[in-house]
């Protein structure tokens, strides 16, 4: 495989610190984890740009900008159980298990699935998983979760995965919200949730996250 650190560094000098993206453990992981691993290969020149790549069939890598500021909105911690839905060829995953303790994730397709565990593997991070799953339902086995990560707009949130956070914890995704999207950060305090708005960004409407189902925010 061509040898991209130069872009990597390049998109995080670039795209990720200029976008007030602070958390040192973000940065560094975006820096370690090389995202042309989980690119298909005829877009792997690509890799690093400031733009979505795409997995086929409607899914997508988010831009590294999009992403990073995702992340910097959930506020991960170094101890933190994180529930990644939809992340694809696991990504996302991979950047979450340099920030967190321990990272689940459930991707729909079982084809990008099975490349998320062999790359995972392939890099040895072992304290993230990716199983084929619906994010819909979440993984509430193992939860209560820290920080749900949703790697896609919804327009709305099943309370199957807000029932899944821990007091405290948070679920970061782009909100659909009258043909504008949105990155929204919902935390759970008690029995209740609030919302608050991160920043504007886009991102292709995930399976399952319709507004025929589920909880409205």
């Amino acid at each position: 495989m061509t040898d991209l650190s130069d872009a990597r560094q390049t998109m995080v000098d670039c795209q990720v610190r200029p976008s007030d993206v602070t958390q040192y453990a973000i940065i560094d992981a975006m820096l370690r984890v090389p995202r042309e691993a989980f690119t298909p290969k005829s877009l792997r020149d690509i890799a690093y740009a400031d733009s979505e790549v795409s997995l086929g069939n409607g899914r997508a890598l988010l831009p590294p900008r999009t992403f990073a500021k995702m992340l910097e909105a959930a506020q991960p911690g170094p101890s933190d159980l994180v529930l990644d839905l939809a992340p694809g060829t696991g990504y996302s995953s991979a950047v979450l298990a340099h920030c967190t303790g321990m990272v689940i994730g459930l991707e729909p397709a079982e084809d990008l699935a099975k490349t998320a565990g062999e790359v995972l593997t392939a890099l040895e991070i072992d304290n993230a998983v990716v199983s084929a799953g619906d994010p819909a339902a979440g993984d509430p086995v193992h939860g209560p979760y820290d920080v749900i990560f949703v790697n896609g707009a919804v327009e709305v949130v099943p309370t199957a995965l807000t029932d899944q956070l821990k007091d405290g914890g948070r679920l970061v995704a782009i909100f659909r919200e009258n043909g504008a999207d949105k990155c929204r950060v919902l935390v759970r305090a008690g029995d209740a949730v609030a919302s608050r708005y991160a920043f504007d960004a886009s991102a292709p409407l995930l399976p399952g996250f319709g507004a025929e189902a589920g909880f409205v925010f």
